[in-house]
């Protein structure tokens, strides 16, 4: 089983999360009241707590813009049930093998026009 990458991704931004990774993170952002506020305050935590290599290299690392995983920081986390509705694009876009530089792809009433433009 992989730890939560996708080796065919670009080198640029990070790598795609595989599918039972991807599942994972969304189950939590859509449920999980701690797992979400870490998320907000940390993603790269949040993802290295989850298992996700690239992130586990990185941790404690908190993001900046031009860092890996940059593009899961938000203002303001979706709620938990705008994240659930978009659960199917979510998982699409994060299991994509590419460069992941969508910025709010989490960010709250933002999660659709940001897997629209992708």
């Amino acid at each position: 089983m992989s730890n939560g990458s996708n080796n065919d991704d670009a080198a640029a931004g990070h790598p795609g999360l595989d599918a039972v990774m991807a599942d994972t993170l969304l189950e939590k952002l859509s449920s999980d009241d701690a797992f979400r506020a870490l998320f907000h305050a940390n993603p790269i935590q949040a993802l290295a707590d989850l298992g996700v290599d690239a992130a586990q290299a990185l941790a404690p690392m908190t993001p900046a813009a031009g860092d890996p995983f940059y593009c899961m920081t938000t203002a303001r986390l979706a709620s938990k049930e705008e994240i659930a509705a978009a659960r199917s694009e979510l998982q699409a876009h994060l299991t994509r093998a590419g460069n992941h530089a969508v910025v709010f792809c989490f960010e709250a009433e933002r999660i659709a026009s940001a897997l629209d433009n992708n």
